[in-house]
């Protein structure tokens, strides 16, 4: 039974030495298999990770670009503010002038704005109370003799006038001068004040 025992012995061996050499080729196509994930792993992670850095970038981008926009409509939002303002506190300081050039400043626009010199001047309250009579004589000498006249009613303004001859009427307040300053002056005094 020796030789049995001999082939039984080498067929094992034979069988074991096989078995060693399939397992070792399936361990190595193993570590092969897992380096290859590993590799795809590390690749797909990279990719991932710049793409997340990229969106996340995109984002922050776009965040700052509105948020840049915002600041410079909430700063050109307080610039035109203040030139606003700036053009009212000239009208308040327009008819705020000292008595007797105020109504040289009314007696100048009744005089330019005079087409035949027999207009009546339509003034505010205030106005037409405290220096209307003033106004009038001051424009007729501004004229050379006109007959500007002083109007019945008052006007709803805050200061300058209306020189009115039957329904013709030519607008010279205060708020129509200064608007009108506005349109060729805004830009000048955006500079002056913002430069």
């Amino acid at each position: 039974m020796k030789g049995t025992e001999k082939i039984i012995a080498h067929i094992q061996a034979d069988a074991k030495a096989q078995a060693d050499a399939i397992l070792a080729q399936a361990e190595q196509q193993c570590a092969e298999i897992r380096q290859n994930y590993e590799i795809k792993a590390r690749d797909a992670y990279g990719e991932k990770i710049r793409v997340g850095v990229k969106a996340n970038q995109d984002k922050l981008d776009s965040i700052d670009r509105l948020a840049r926009m915002e600041g410079r409509k909430s700063v050109l939002a307080l610039k035109q503010e203040m030139v606003s303002a700036s053009f009212d506190r000239a009208c308040e300081m327009l008819v705020s002038l000292p008595g007797d050039k105020y109504v040289e400043l009314l007696a100048k626009l009744a005089a330019q704005a005079s087409v035949s010199g027999d207009e009546e001047l339509v003034l505010n309250e205030r106005d037409r109370a405290g220096i209307g009579e003033a106004v009038v004589k001051a424009a007729n000498e501004k004229l050379g003799g006109g007959k500007l006249t002083l109007a019945g009613e008052t006007g709803d303004f805050k200061g300058g006038l209306i020189l009115r001859r039957g329904s013709i009427e030519a607008n010279c307040t205060v708020e129509l001068l200064v608007e009108l300053c506005r349109g060729e002056m805004s830009a000048q005094l955006a500079k002056v004040l913002f430069e």
